[in-house]
């Protein structure tokens, strides 16, 4: 099963349904999406030269052009490898670099830094909005490949415990099951929704995007190409039935604008949240301001959206006995996966008991690329090792309590200590520095930076600014510096990251 085939369907059924908007306008029905696709994939076959199994960068904001792509890569045989457009050109090197792409299409000159770093060799880099992209999508259509659904799909780069990125290999199985997930567990989409792209299409939003091009529905791209929450409002009036994904940072900040603009939430069908910690008080206020329209999930990249999900109806069942506890909680488990909590011998713990949050199913990946040690550390026996820690109740409600490893949430983004520390100790005056997150109302987690200077010298908050702006996403950069005359260590050396988190009132 080739993903494409989900396209090629909705446009031999319904043709002439409206497929993509930007802003208010209609561009494409889903005959023209299909002509597209078959078109663009013909062009990285034959133009390119492109064979079967190579990989296709997108590193784009959000556009009108990603879904045409994407589904072009997967027609031709080929690999997407979707990169998040916040990160700095070194990170986009590094993922381009490890990937072997040898083809990368950008937007809105987002490519005028890419391989300065001499970190990955590409055959080109094309701009969506050039005249060189207008005549792939006019060029010569080609047959559709021969797929085998356990056939790399999509490589999404996640970062691991030693900040440098990993990549995630899902195949056209891995997300197939995903999208059949969506339709089991969180929602129902129908030909007359919309789905507004909000949230980077090169992650969970744009995951979502099978399961609605499965039944005919529009999707809509916001003209600012990203989140504004009187935007959303104004095209959710005008489309009506409007489906997105959001982390709770968002959630929050449309919570906020539909209360002090007094704005019509009518429009807006579902939202589904996850990425990161929803407060209980915010999915309150949420529910009372916006209405019963938010539905939770959890997952990671390694089994991406699918291994929990609060569903509408448990979200709204306010009369049930335990309707705080199942609030706080992350759902029950997707159709898809089985999940178990263990401990730290790998043994099933029993509900009520904290442990490992371990899955198996069709949705999770078949290992990192390239990277066969980290495969074996987190796959062992067939299932996935989360390193999420949490607690199941007597009903199969999943209640996270802490994560393993010591990844930071922060609007929905992950954030990984290890390389915002690498960073700062490339400064002269810094000695050893540990990085944790401290909880933020706004932002889920914030980052903070522990700094110990080496003897004799002093550190400058704005030069530790400068020298992250010049090497990370501005997203990973620390929200305050703290200077400590040693960090807090245990008799074997190891930093107590619980000591610092306990000093700043955050999770311990």
């Amino acid at each position: 099963m080739n993903l494409v085939n989900l396209l090629l369907r909705t446009a031999r059924v319904f043709p002439d349904r409206p497929a993509i908007a930007h802003g208010e306008r209609d561009l494409y029905s889903y005959r023209d999406l299909a002509a597209r696709v078959l078109s663009l994939s013909g062009s990285l076959r034959g133009y390119f030269g492109l064979r079967r199994g190579e990989r296709v960068a997108l590193f784009m904001q959000n556009s009108p052009h990603y879904l045409e792509l994407l589904f072009a890569i997967w027609h031709a045989g080929l690999i997407a490898v979707p990169i998040n457009n916040k990160l700095q050109a070194k990170e986009v090197d590094f993922i381009l670099g490890d990937s072997g792409a040898t083809l990368v299409f950008v937007s809105g000159g987002m490519g005028s830094g890419i391989g300065a770093s001499g970190g990955a060799i590409l055959l080109q880099v094309i701009d969506t909005e050039s005249k060189e992209y207008a005549a792939l999508v006019h060029g010569c259509e080609a047959s559709i490949a021969c797929t085998d659904p356990s056939d790399l799909a999509w490589l999404f780069y996640t970062s691991g415990t030693t900040g440098k990125p990993k990549g995630v290999m899902l195949t056209h199985a891995n997300l197939l099951a995903m999208t059949l997930c969506y339709f089991a567990d969180v929602d129902t989409p129908h030909m007359d929704d919309s789905i507004l792209y909000a949230a980077p299409m090169s992650h969970g939003a744009g995951l979502y995007s099978f399961a609605h091009v499965a039944v005919g529905a529009r999707h809509l791209v916001p003209e600012s190409a990203g989140f504004v929450p009187a935007e959303i409002f104004e095209l959710s009036r005008k489309f009506c039935n409007v489906s997105m994904f959001a982390a709770p940072t968002m959630v929050r900040h449309l919570v906020e604008h539909c209360a002090n603009a007094a704005s019509d939430p009518s429009g807006i069908k579902t939202v589904v949240y996850g990425g990161g910690p929803m407060y209980l008080e915010d999915i309150r206020r949420a529910l009372e301001v916006v209405g019963n329209r938010f539905v939770q999930i959890y997952g990671q990249g390694e089994t991406p959206m699918t291994i929990t999900a609060l569903s509408r109806f448990h979200l709204g069942n306010s009369a049930h006995p335990r309707y705080q506890e199942r609030l706080a909680s992350v759902g029950v488990a997707q159709a898809a996966v089985e999940i178990r909590v263990v401990d730290l011998n790998g043994q099933v713990l029993p509900a009520g008991e904290s442990g490992e949050i371990i899955v198996r199913g069709d949705t999770v990946m078949s290992g990192y690329w390239g990277n066969p040690s980290a495969t074996l550390n987190t796959i062992r026996d067939g299932w996935l090792y989360t390193g999420d820690v949490g607690v199941f109740d007597q009903d199969g409600f999943l209640t996270l309590k802490d994560r393993a490893k010591d990844i930071i949430i922060s609007g929905g983004s992950n954030i990984y200590p290890r390389e915002v520390e690498e960073i700062l100790l490339r400064h002269p005056g810094v000695a050893e520095v540990s990085v944790v997150g401290r909880q933020s109302h706004e932002w889920g987690e914030e980052v903070i930076a522990f700094i110990v200077c080496e003897p004799g010298k002093t550190v400058d908050s704005a030069e530790l600014d400068v020298l992250c702006r010049e090497h990370i996403a501005r997203f990973k950069r620390p929200k305050e510096y703290r200077v400590l005359p040693n960090l807090p260590k245990n008799n074997h050396g190891k930093v107590l990251k619980t000591e610092l988190r306990r000093a700043l009132g955050a999770k311990g």
